[in-house]
């Protein structure tokens, strides 16, 4: 499966929900993640899209690192529609992270 179906399935899940997945895009700073996702009721987060199993790089990680010192939610790995849904779940309120959840979807700084 390829990245771009990974984030066209985030962005139509976000677009059900009556929210906005920005393509997020910021010269002159490379390594900033793939959308910003933004849903009723004030709740806006970053999300970094991939390939199945495919990581982030040491950039994307420490852009990452920068946005979460500053108090934002970070989802720095989503590599399939199920990470896409548990994203959803997780951003309005309908379950808590596990550490599982943590770890795929690197919910922290991940060195």
């Amino acid at each position: 499966m390829r990245e771009s179906t990974i984030e066209a399935y985030l962005r139509d899940r976000v677009k059900e929900l009556g929210g906005k997945a920005y393509k997020f895009v910021s010269p002159g700073n490379d390594g900033v993640p793939d959308r910003l996702v933004c849903l009723p009721g004030g709740r806006a987060f970053f999300v970094e899209t991939k390939r199945p199993g495919e990581k982030p790089t040491k950039l994307q990680r420490n852009r990452h690192r920068e946005l979460r010192k500053m108090g934002f939610v970070v989802f720095g790995k989503v590599d399939s529609k199920q990470g896409a849904d548990r994203v959803i779940q997780l951003a309005t309120g309908r379950g808590y992270p596990t550490e599982q959840d943590i770890e795929d979807l690197e919910m922290q700084d991940v060195e």
